[in-house]
């Protein structure tokens, strides 16, 4: 394609049942924003669609675990998503939701021209049904063992450890995810879309067409899905939380979640388009345009191949320019899990580091798994920012703006002859927009952030080489043009970094004094322009772009994230089978005693025992005890504890216990005695 006369981007819509996190943010929401960005600062004509999805599967089962209906669920979080995205600088043009009148009406059309056309094969198969909840199971209502990987916890349309694509009947050992009982099969009548009759032109446009363009996890995956064999996949699901299948036979069915969910963004561009008086059809329909959908890996195949079909059988779209998936994000070495919480939640993040979007902004950039999985940990965080933003980008600003401020009463002085080094400097400095652009539109965001920093660098490098605090004692005329160009490199960075660190761009031009002053500098003046920042123009005082951050705000992240490991580890602890049945008879020859502890010390050389002396109300005995390493002898004393008395006699390194004191354990592993009651109960009192 020449240049394109517009550009549609899209992301990959969130499903509304839970807020947005780090994964999602590196995956899909901060390259599309950096990409995006960059498309208006160099004029281009851009609609950024994005929205909420709200008829998956996850919401229903979010909705009945909440005991609420799907609406209250998807409300509650696409106000929480759509404030997140907004609060952390992602510059939607539309952020619609599913659950929108024209959404409904646009996906209803999409599935009516499809069906008018003969696109669809109606078929009678046999689903998944759960007996005891009399319903279809949609696919992520079963799991089971993976046919591929045999991961025992895959769901019906994907298995998460390996990523095979998955249909529910495929599973082995399937249970239903509402009941825990094994479902049968029952017929029921569906509409598949032959993905097998668009494999020559899929084939034709992508394995041909992209093979040089597309990134290799894509196009890999691409090509395994078709080197497989398409087959037909189902359109409709078996559902009362969704779009009605809009044709006759379609009663009590819903479209398919990823057959509704792509055509949300062509609904919200629309909403768009009407909103903004603009006709929505070019940017949807017109050669010129460059469509790209920014997505993860999990969603490949909808985007590549089942969208694409579903367009190509429509006849009037045109086809994705590129999709450049990224891998997924971990967290401290383990996968991102909402359902564990092992998670960074972007509303959590914004409340606990206010004023700091950018850092996890850079952070997430610096750490992207563009072509394969990566890790996010607190301590590179914390290394970045204070390394890097607050000791090279920060640092760079805050000396040239104290400077100028401190030479010359914060007015841009007039150099006199440039040096060889100067000259080359501001070389380098127009340099960098392209330098940039080429990363960005090959989808290199990595290397793209990491150029900025380049020219951070460059900007630190030249300060300390030429010292300006030592020559204005020897050469006032010197150090003017040493300032002077400092504040060029300062001006580049200002408008080079509003792609990476939005709100540090508004900061760095409000500083240098540039929103309102007529001299802002777009990008591509950046390399054109001789003089970025005229001598005679006043900036501000200096303000801190990055604050350093400390390591108790760090272990603060760790702890929480320890706290959701022991919440995890407690919840899926094995509990004990019972035991052999017993008689009352039996039961009634414990003799279980109220007691309180009146003495208590550690037995020599034992680790585990505490020697007690325990009124029983009976008589006063010494009982031995295995709990030392979960309280101390002073924590003990004065407890009112519950006692076996009857217990046979044992020597435990040579003293007699008398009696067994009753414990538990808490779900971290803690010893916990079994107390009678928080109120004191007389010694003695038999426990029956």
């Amino acid at each position: 394609m020449n240049k394109p006369k517009r550009y549609t981007v899209t992301t990959a819509l969130p499903y509304t049942n839970g807020p947005i996190h780090i994964g999602h943010l590196a995956g899909v929401y901060v390259p599309a924003d950096i990409y995006v960005r960059y498309l208006r600062l160099t004029g281009n004509d851009v609609a950024f669609i994005g929205g909420s999805d709200e008829h998956g599967v996850p919401i229903t089962i979010k909705a009945k675990n909440e005991g609420v209906s799907p609406q209250d669920v998807v409300d509650k979080y696409h106000a929480i998503i759509k404030k997140s995205f907004e609060d952390f600088g992602i510059t939607y043009d539309n952020y619609s939701r599913t659950s929108a009148p024209i959404h409904h009406e646009t996906a209803s059309e999409f599935f009516k021209t499809l069906y008018d056309k003969g696109e669809f094969i109606e078929e009678t198969t046999e689903q998944l049904y759960d007996e005891k909840a009399n319903q279809f199971l949609a696919d992520r209502f079963v799991t089971g063992t993976c046919p591929k990987c045999g991961n025992e916890e895959a769901y019906g349309d994907q298995c998460e450890s390996c990523g095979t694509s998955l249909n529910a009947t495929d599973l082995i050992n399937p249970k239903s995810a509402l009941t825990g009982n094994v479902p049968t099969l029952k017929q029921t009548k569906h509409w598949f879309l032959p993905l097998d009759k668009y494999e020559n032109f899929l084939k034709e446009w992508i394995l041909k067409g992209h093979k040089k363009d597309w990134k290799p996890n894509v196009y890999g995956q691409v090509k395994s899905w078709i080197d497989d064999g398409l087959r037909p996949r189902a359109v409709t699901r078996d559902l009362d939380w969704g779009i009605p299948v809009p044709v006759e036979g379609g009663e009590g069915k819903v479209l398919y979640v990823w057959f509704d969910a792509p055509i949300g963004y062509i609904s919200s561009t629309k909403e768009w388009a009407e909103r903004e008086g603009k006709d929505w059809e070019p940017y949807w329909k017109d050669k010129d345009t460059k469509l790209v959908h920014f997505i993860g890996k999990d969603n490949i195949v909808f985007h590549c191949i089942i969208f694409p079909a579903m367009l190509k059988a429509e006849g009037s779209y045109i086809m994705p320019d590129n999709v450049p998936a990224n891998e997924f994000l971990n967290l401290e070495g383990n996968k991102l899990s909402t359902s564990k919480n092992w998670a960074v939640w972007l509303p959590e993040y914004i409340k606990e580091f206010p004023g700091q979007q950018d850092v996890l902004r850079y952070v997430l950039t610096a750490n992207a798994p563009e072509t394969k999985d990566n890790d996010f940990t607190w301590k590179d965080f914390q290394a970045r920012n204070n390394n890097e933003l607050v000791a090279i980008f920060g640092n760079f600003i805050n000396r040239v703006v104290v400077l100028t401020n401190k030479y010359y009463g914060g007015i841009v002085p007039e150099p006199s002859e440039l040096s060889k080094v100067d000259e080359e400097t501001l070389a380098a400095v127009k340099a960098y927009p392209d330098v940039i652009a080429s990363s960005i539109e090959r989808y290199r965001f990595r290397e793209a952030g990491q150029e900025l920093m380049n020219l951070a660098r460059l900007g630190n490098k030249y300060l300390a080489d030429e010292e300006p605090w030592k020559v204005i004692k020897t050469d006032e005329a010197r150090t003017k043009t040493i300032m002077y160009v400092a504040l060029q490199i300062a001006s580049a960075l200002a408008t080079l970094s509003e792609p990476f660190l939005p709100f540090t761009s508004e900061k760095l031009k409000n500083i240098l004094n540039v929103t309102s002053s007529g001299v802002e500098t777009s990008w591509n003046t950046v390399s054109t322009a001789e003089v970025l920042l005229p001598a005679g123009h006043q900036i501000n005082k200096a303000e801190l772009l990055f604050s350093k951050i400390e390591d108790e705000t760090i272990q603060k992240q760790l702890d929480k994230l320890e706290a959701s490991k022991k919440a995890n580890e407690a919840a899926n602890k094995a509990v004990e089978p019972q035991k052999d049945t017993i008689t009352f008879e039996d039961f009634t020859k414990l003799d279980i005693r109220v007691g309180t502890i009146l003495e208590a010390e550690k037995m020599p050389k034992a680790k585990k025992l505490l020697v007690l002396k325990v009124d029983t109300g009976i008589d006063v005995r010494t009982i031995v005890s295995g709990i030392a390493e979960s309280f101390t002898p002073e924590e003990v004393v004065g407890k009112q504890v519950t006692v076996l008395v009857n217990l046979a006699p044992r020597k435990l390194r040579g003293v007699e216990s008398e009696g067994m004191i009753l414990m538990t354990e808490s779900a971290d592993g803690k010893l916990v005695f079994v107390n009678p009651s928080d109120a004191k109960v007389p010694n003695g009192l038999q426990v029956s």
